[in-house]
């Protein structure tokens, strides 16, 4: 990616993409729509972004995971995940279509690498794997596992229709990261 940071053409781009998904699949979507949509030419989209996949990846980071750093750094993880989960409900019809995309430039696969991201950042992976009495069920695998199951578990959510209350999921993504693992590690 070619920047992180936010600036006005980047939210700009955003924005049109997100509109434009609403009555769209995103991989239907041209390259020429959203920079029409967002009143500027192809080259500036190319100057932020390689594609619209990578547009979609920006947006997954700066919506959704950079606004729970603050939390999650002050040991809020139900607090973060709770504000993931309320971005994504409030915007339901752009995440509805994302989470429709498959293989390897999917939301799911982009949400996944961001949820382990965030967990080897702040989940203390380091102390589940030093539970475990195998060598190999190392912070890499424990870190990938945990993102593998909330992501699932939230593109399951998004794929179903946001039925279950973000705070009923909120309670269960705190289960995933404390009980699943150390049950199953311990007891190896």
């Amino acid at each position: 990616m070619n920047n992180q940071s936010q600036n006005a053409i980047d939210i700009v781009l955003a924005e049109s993409l997100k509109e434009l998904a609403t009555t769209k699949p995103i991989d239907k979507i041209t390259i020429k729509e959203i920079t029409n949509k967002a009143g500027v030419i192809r080259p500036t989209f190319y100057n932020h972004f390689q594609d619209k996949y990578e547009l979609l990846e920006w947006i997954t980071i700066n919506e959704l995971f950079a606004p729970i750093d603050p939390l999650l750094n002050n040991g809020m993880l139900k607090e973060g995940v709770t504000l993931i989960l309320t971005t994504i409900e409030k915007e339901k019809d752009f995440y509805k279509r994302a989470a429709q995309l498959e293989g390897q430039n999917s939301f799911n696969e982009i949400f996944n690498r961001c949820v382990a991201s965030a967990v080897k950042k702040y989940i203390d992976v380091e102390s589940l794997t030093r539970i475990a009495n195998y060598n190999w069920l190392g912070e890499d695998i424990v870190a990938e596992f945990l993102a593998h199951s909330i992501s699932w578990v939230t593109i399951q959510w998004i794929k179903r229709g946001l039925n279950v209350p973000v705070e009923e999921l909120a309670d269960v993504y705190v289960k995933i990261f404390h009980s699943p693992i150390i049950e199953v590690i311990a007891n190896v």
